[in-house]
């Protein structure tokens, strides 16, 4: 009842055009202010899910890292008990040292990677492969897998119509006393076999090779390792295994989710996405002082009519429902405009990727987007949440103004 009250307190002609005006460019403001929310905050979530998409081709689902120091020590009994459990899709071992590479009489440093066999199933950069043919080798005879970027900056040639490139890299070794800085440091030379590219920070950075090579190199014990990489089967719950792994893994190692292997990135992405919606959120606050002005002159404007409902009975708290109808009606109808507006550009976005990005050095050329309930189901509670308490005041005021018939 009280928002067909609302409704057609809204559409009746007024005796003042700027009630109308006023009301109209309220509606207006709110509606362009709830389509840029969506907008960008879909934008965000595009992007997001772009980076992520980049990441999970690095990044395992969980890895075991130590706790202290750069090793740690697990068991073949305490790996075949995590290969044993149902939800397991692969294991991996690492070892991973910064080193040296020499091309030649170019240098680079980089982070070297050993991995097993098994690293395949838990890392997506296999697929990852640009040129050449993804191969580690073995202890006797070493393969690289390098970052496009290192291939660049040690000028290294990849090329099946050429003899691999041999490439030599220097290393610290664990485990050894001496008083000889040389014995404290390895030089092994391995081939270049292929060239992978996902994204800048791991291909300026990366060099994949085999475990077996890297773990002598560095004079590391049987069981010893930089981390342990597992995947997940689809459809398992991640917070359920991480406690079951919990239970498995070494006292002195710790299991970190995709997430937080990235916490940083993905909490500064978090945050410019609040920061934004917060911003655009100001524009809404800016909006309900028109709210006030235009609820406050159809209460002057209904004067009458409040003191009619009075005079019939009618209590004050239906009254001051009928002008909170009023301002929940234009911010309805502003978020719903604004929010379908801004489905509609999403969905052609998604279809014809129209708006471009400037520059030409991204993986895409469009703006990504991805909608989100959640995100629009926050903006029309927001919105909602501004207006009850834009028109509150004032229909505050309608329901107890005096009685007057005049």
């Amino acid at each position: 009842m009280y928002l067909q009250f609302a409704w057609r307190y809204f559409r009746a002609k007024k005796s003042a055009n700027a009630i109308n005006i006023i009301a109209w460019v309220t509606t207006g403001v709110i509606a362009f202010a709830t389509c840029c929310q969506v907008l960008v905050l879909s934008v965000f979530n595009g992007f997001e899910g772009l980076v992520k998409s980049l990441y999970s081709s690095f990044y395992s689902d969980f890895k075991m890292v130590p706790q202290k120091g750069k090793t740690f020590t697990i068991t073949t009994a305490q790996l075949e008990a995590i290969k044993k459990q149902p939800f397991i899709k692969g294991v991996s071992l690492v070892a991973e040292e910064k080193a040296l590479l020499e091309n030649d009489e170019t240098q680079a440093a980089v982070v070297i990677k050993g991995v097993d066999d098994n690293y395949a199933k838990v890392s997506g950069l296999p697929q990852k492969i640009v040129s050449g043919k993804y191969n580690t080798g073995t202890a006797e005879n070493p393969k690289a897998v390098i970052g496009y970027g290192v291939q660049n900056a040690a000028g290294i040639l990849v090329d099946s119509l050429f003899a691999p490139a041999t490439l030599t890299i220097t290393l610290p070794k664990r485990n050894v006393t001496s008083t000889d800085p040389m014995n404290l440091i390895s030089q092994g030379n391995l081939q270049a076999s292929a060239v992978f590219a996902i994204q800048q920070e791991f291909d300026n950075t990366y060099i994949i090779t085999n475990i077996d090579f890297l773990k002598q190199q560095m004079n590391f014990a049987e069981h010893e390792f930089s981390a342990v990489e597992i995947s997940l089967l689809p459809g398992t719950r991640e917070a359920k295994a991480l406690q079951e792994l919990k239970r498995l893994i070494p006292e002195n190692t710790q299991l970190k989710s995709r997430y937080q292997q990235n916490s940083n990135l993905y909490n500064t992405m978090r945050m410019e996405k609040w920061a934004i919606y917060a911003v655009l959120t100001l524009i809404l606050v800016i909006a309900a002082f028109n709210m006030i002005s235009a609820v406050t002159m159809l209460v002057l404007e209904k004067k009458k009519d409040i003191g009619i409902l009075q005079a019939m009975g009618s209590p004050k708290t239906s009254i001051q429902k009928i002008f909170l109808s009023e301002g929940l009606l234009l911010g309805l109808l502003g978020a719903g405009i604004g929010i379908s507006l801004a489905i509609i550009i999403c969905l052609l976005q998604t279809r014809f990727h129209f708006i471009k990005l400037q520059g030409g050095s991204f993986l895409i050329d469009y703006f990504p987007v991805k909608l989100q309930l959640t995100d629009i189901l926050m903006v029309a509670g927001t919105v909602l949440l501004i207006s009850f308490t834009a028109s509150w005041f004032p229909s505050y005021k309608a329901a107890r103004q005096p009685l007057d018939l005049k």
